[in-house]
This record gives structure tokens, sequence and C-alpha cells, in this order.
């Protein structure tokens, strides 16, 4: 009896010690974790009985909220909503939380540490609860100007600019796009019709194609990780030539490599480096890329950001660039093809990196956390995340994308702006065959910064199928993007 006691008491003591742990693990433990869990609906819930900081752009508030007169005591807003629903996200009793509104969820409703005497002293002043603002680093006439390029060509895409110094986002645009406010309101009926018609749409709106969904064929803007990989090495100077035939075919494989225009590049029987940046050439960069060792370009890709876990503080997904296995991967991964997948934002970043002397600051979306009474509860400061290389390699890399803005006959002369100095590059991927066997449309790209002798702003621009034989390879691989980046440039230089 008393051995069966003795059982007992300590199974009734070993599950007191398993409940005491989970109860620690949940309430002390995970606590903030679960609290900030976009999906955790009594924490939105909840947040309603706060009045939420807003989300400032430029001064002006573009997120706030708004007291009413029902069991809600308050409605979150945009103004305007679409052309910054990429950065805010939404705020959303029934979809939850996304954008700054659930990477600054703390902040926002005035939960963070930081807050916390805050949170006393309105207690016992017995004053309504308030959460801090967030100050983007968002320029509104960026913004404004790469959302308006984006609506006239009414193609799936998006658009990155950064500040190379600092690392600052200066323009984060993702089309199409949506408007938070249908996700907002106080009706959960006409949220949850809302929410359905969004999802349902063959473009999917709520994804942030700036930094995250499907990663996109960087193409031809690779083209800079890979000359920086040849030129760092020791491998190649712009100078230095490679056989210029119209036509590569792949060792060990059947498939052929052609230029983009189905000729030589520039039309001798060798080609440079910086001629194959101008005319942004295949073959020469695949011809160089052999001659190196296979883990050398993706090692590259690494040091420029490459499978980094980001945080701006939204999550970013991780670019990718796999070690090829043999000489045709080497080749076709070199030019930006093959298992080469991106996000806008990594290939703004490389740019970046090339105008910044070498130097990769932190890219991010958040200026500083002001408190209610206007107290900055936090200002974020300048991170150089790497130098993936050294002043030397950057200053031979802007001079050849300086050339291709400068040559009239050069890709990227379409975004030569008057009077300053413009370093760019296009990029043109192809996604492959139908199963016709017919092309599918290739993904455009421009990349680049300005002014190259006091850079500014650095640019991506992605728009995906628009271009190939599905548009009569009307435009080339630049007149889109190069038109759009162009644009942005400019609205950041003319202030």
């Amino acid at each position: 009896m008393n051995k069966q006691l003795k059982f007992l008491s300590r199974a009734v003591f070993a599950m007191f010690i398993v409940l005491f742990f989970s109860v620690t693990m949940i309430q002390f433990v995970n606590a903030d974790d679960l609290r900030g869990n976009p999906l955790n609906q009594r924490t939105i819930k909840n947040g309603y009985k706060v009045e939420r900081g807003s989300i400032i752009v430029d001064g002006e508030p573009v997120a706030f909220s708004s007291p009413t007169n029902d069991t809600y005591r308050y409605l979150r807003g945009y103004d305007p909503g679409a052309l910054y629903a990429p950065v805010t996200g939404h705020y959303s009793r029934q979809q939850g939380m996304t954008g700054l509104e659930a990477a600054m969820n703390k902040e926002l409703s005035g939960n963070a540490d930081g807050q916390f005497f805050t949170r006393i002293q309105n207690t016992l002043n017995g004053s309504k609860p308030q959460g801090s603002s967030i100050d983007t680093t968002i320029n509104a006439k960026a913004q404004q100007a790469a959302y308006e390029a984006m609506q006239e060509f009414e193609f799936e895409g998006a658009v990155v600019a950064l500040e190379p110094k600092t690392g600052r986002i200066l323009a984060l645009v993702s089309t199409p796009t949506y408007d938070p406010n249908m996700l907002s309101m106080n009706d959960d009926s006409q949220i949850i019709a809302n929410y359905e018609a969004l999802s349902a749409e063959e473009f999917q709106p709520l994804v942030n194609r700036a930094i995250a969904g499907d990663l996109y064929h960087p193409g031809s803007v690779y083209k800079l990780v890979t000359a920086a990989a040849a030129i760092e090495s020791g491998a190649a100077k712009p100078s230095t030539e490679y056989a210029n035939p119209a036509s590569l075919t792949l060792p060990q494989s059947s498939a052929v490599m052609r230029n983009s225009d189905q000729q030589t590049c520039g039309g001798g029987s060798k080609a440079s480096l910086e001629t194959a940046i101008i005319y942004s050439c295949n073959i020469p960069i695949a011809e160089m890329a052999m001659d190196m060792d296979k883990n050398e370009v993706p090692k590259m890709a690494r040091e420029f950001g490459f499978g980094e876990d980001l945080t701006i503080p939204l999550e970013v997904t991780p670019s990718v660039a796999p070690a090829p296995l043999d000489q045709a991967q080497v080749a076709l991964s070199s030019i930006g093809q093959l298992d080469v997948r991106t996000t806008p934002l990594q290939v703004a970043m490389v740019s970046a990196a090339i105008a910044n002397g070498g130097k990769l600051m932190s890219p991010q979306l958040v200026d500083r956390v002001i408190a209610p009474d206007l107290r900055v509860e936090s200002e974020t400061q300048p991170e150089e995340l790497n130098q993936p290389i050294s002043p030397e390699t950057a200053q031979a890399i802007t001079g050849m994308m300086e050339k291709g803005v400068s040559d009239s006959t050069g890709f990227a002369h379409l975004s030569a702006i008057d009077g300053v100095r413009v370093a760019g590059k296009t990029g043109t991927a192809q996604n492959g065959i139908d199963a016709n066997g017919n092309d599918l449309p290739y993904t455009l790209w421009y990349t680049g910064f300005a002014p190259v002798d006091d850079p500014k702003v650095a640019v991506a621009v992605v728009i995906a199928d628009g271009g190939g034989s599905s548009f009569d390879f009307q435009g080339g691989s630049y007149e889109l993007p190069t038109a759009v980046g162009k644009r942005v440039m400019e609205a950041v230089l003319n202030g």
C-alpha cells in the first residue's frame, strides 16, 4: 500500500513540475513571442482599447487610429492606403497583422520594454493608453514616383530605392497593391469578404514582391556580382578580353548560349569585360566565369547578402545563389539564370554597395520610434553589414556601369539624367518554355545609382512577365524598368 502511495505521490509531483514548467514557459519565456504573433486575435482585439501609434512618412501619418462610437474604441485607417501598403501592411481583427503593423506592433501598441515607465505614468495619471509612432525612412516623392510609374505599365513587379551611405530605404513599392482599409474596418463580415476577394486575385496583391514572395531570376543585373568576383579575385579587370562568338555550346551539354541580340558582343573577334557590361553580353561573362573557380561567384553573392536572413524590420526572404555543379551550370548561373533567384531589395543592395565604395550597409525601414509626448524613444543608426569588395573594385565596376549609361548605344543609356553622372545596368531573365515549346515572358530589370561622384540613391526595378516573344521583343530588356528607375532617382535628387 505504501509503495503504491509513494508511486502516486511521485507521479503527481512530476506532473506538477511539468505543469509548472509549461506555465512558466508560456507566461514568461514565450510570452512576448505569443503576444507578438500576427495571428494572435486576442492581442489584436485588446489593441483596440489603445490609441495605436501612427506610421509616419516625411512627417505625415500614413497609418493612424481614429476614435469610434462602437464597441471597438478605435478604427485603424490608411491614407493613401495602396501607395504605402508594402510598408505599413494592415492591422485587422480578422486577418491579423502584416508589414510594419506586425514588425513594430509592440511599439505601436505601447507594449515595448522601453515604454514600461510610460505605461506606469499613464496608469497613475489616469491617462488613456497610447502607443508610440514609427517614423519611417521612406522618401514620399520617391515612393510616389515609383508607384505612379509602375501603375502606368500595369505589370507585376516591384521597386526598391536605398540611400547607399546609410542603408535607409527610400522607396518600397510592390505591384499590384491593395488598400489596407479593406481589411481594417470594424465590420467582420466585410473584412472576410474583402480578404477572400484579394486572395482570389490572380496576381496576389497581398504579396510584398519587393522583399518576399516568389523570388525572381536576376538575369543580367547579376553580372555585376560576377564581375565583382572576377575583379576582386584578380581573375580579370575591365580591359580583359574574351573570345567573342555569336553562340556558345555549353561544356558537356547540348545547350547553346547566345547574346540577347543573337550577335557577337560589340562586333569584334574579342570582347572585354567592360564591353560585356555595357552591352549586357552573355557569352564573354560566361567564359570569364568558367575560367574561375566554380565557387567564386556564389561566394561573392553571399558577401553581397544572398542567403542572409534580413529584417528591415520586416522579414526578408533570403535570395539564393547555389554553388554550380559543373561548367555548364557555372556559365548559366553567372548570367543570373538557372537556380539563382533574388528579391529586388537584394539587387538594390548590390548597387548600393558598389556606390558606397564596396561597403554594404544594413537596409532599414525605420528611422525613429517617437513617444506620444514626442520624445524619441529609439533611433536607428547606420550599420555596416559587410564589405564584399574593395574600393578599387567598386570604382572599376562603377566605371563600367557609368559607361553603360553615358554611351548612347549602351543598354542602360535611357537612365541618363541631364547634368548628373549615373551608373546603371539592365537585365533580362528568361523563365523557360511553356507546354507548347514557346518562351515564357521574360523578367525585366534595371539597377543603378546616382550621382556617381556622391551617391544619394541606388535603385532596383523588376517587371515580371514583361518582355520576350509574348511582346514581340519590344523595348529589349531595358525600356520599361529603366524608365521607372530614372524617375525614382530623379525624385530623390530633385528633393
